[in-house]
């Protein structure tokens, strides 16, 4: 019972939940009603997010000793051994499920795995092009949505959305991560460029985000009751966020604000979903 338990935190399917829903929201947004290739496609998503985390989790065990002892490797909770074959276990499931949706599916899915193996294995350590390459793998998941429905353009507005928002939020994590980065000597923004030029990327990739949120509603793609929940219920937490990330902040102060970001775009899925209708 206490290995379930493991395996469940150690795939973090609550922190992939987001990825799955824009996997759904570009076979929505394709609109051909192909919901059960969109749903086989989700499942194929959370799969693969499950087998890069706990791949990335099974790389990272000295780091997370430090910034997150609590996680299923550094704790014990379960052993490297397990984590590693559940992620190899986790992807070929992946891989079949995405075999029976289409051939470009499968394609897809196979080298957002590759990708992903490679980014903790030798990406991460990288000034922004780690960073570049979650924010790319996390849009596609839309197109990847968009592709299984079998119309890709709607998605793309999608992509571009979820693209710069999740680099914003990869900067961000680089600070709270900053401790445990810079004593095993990983390149990331804030450990090479400094905390203070790392902010200041993190706030202009949020005004990007900002300001791309709102075109499609500018291009009158969506309806009007998209623009009342972005202004209303994304703009908001976001402008707090931007408040909250000063010097003073520690890494778990953070790292919760990094969370509530996350958070705070499934109220733009929500406006994505009602102004697409």
């Amino acid at each position: 019972m206490q290995q379930i338990k493991g395996l469940y935190k150690l795939s973090r399917p609550l922190s992939s939940f987001s990825g799955v829903l824009a996997v759904i929201l570009g076979g929505y947004v394709a609109q051909t009603g192909e919901w059960l290739k969109v749903g086989l496609a989700g499942s194929a998503a959370l799969l693969v997010a499950a087998a890069a985390n706990a791949w990335n989790d099974y790389l990272d065990i000295e780091i997370d000793r430090i910034n997150q002892p609590n996680r299923p490797l550094p704790s014990g909770l379960i052993s490297l051994p397990t984590a590693r074959n559940f992620s190899l276990w986790t992807s070929v499931v992946a891989l079949i499920i995405a075999y029976f949706i289409s051939l470009p599916v499968f394609l897809i899915t196979l080298f957002f795995i590759l990708v992903l193996y490679l980014y903790s294995w030798k990406l991460k350590s990288t000034v922004l092009i780690g960073n570049a390459t979650v924010a790319v793998t996390s849009a596609c998941s839309a197109i990847f949505g968009g592709i299984a429905a079998g119309n890709v353009g709607p998605s793309l507005w999608l992509a571009l959305i979820i693209g710069t928002g999740i680099m914003g939020r990869e900067v961000l994590k680089t600070l709270a991560d900053y401790e445990g980065d810079l004593r095993e000597h990983c390149r990331t923004v804030a450990t090479v460029w400094g905390k203070r030029r790392a902010r200041i990327i993190f706030y202009l990739l949020v005004a990007a985000t900002l300001w791309v949120m709102l075109l499609p509603y500018l291009q009158e793609i969506y309806q009007p009751i998209y623009a009342y929940i972005v202004l209303g219920g994304v703009y908001p937490v976001v402008f707090y966020i931007l408040l909250r990330v000063t010097q003073e902040r520690t890494g778990p102060q953070l790292e919760r604000l990094s969370q509530l970001m996350k958070y705070d775009f499934l109220v733009w899925f929500v406006a994505v979903w009602l102004g697409a209708a």
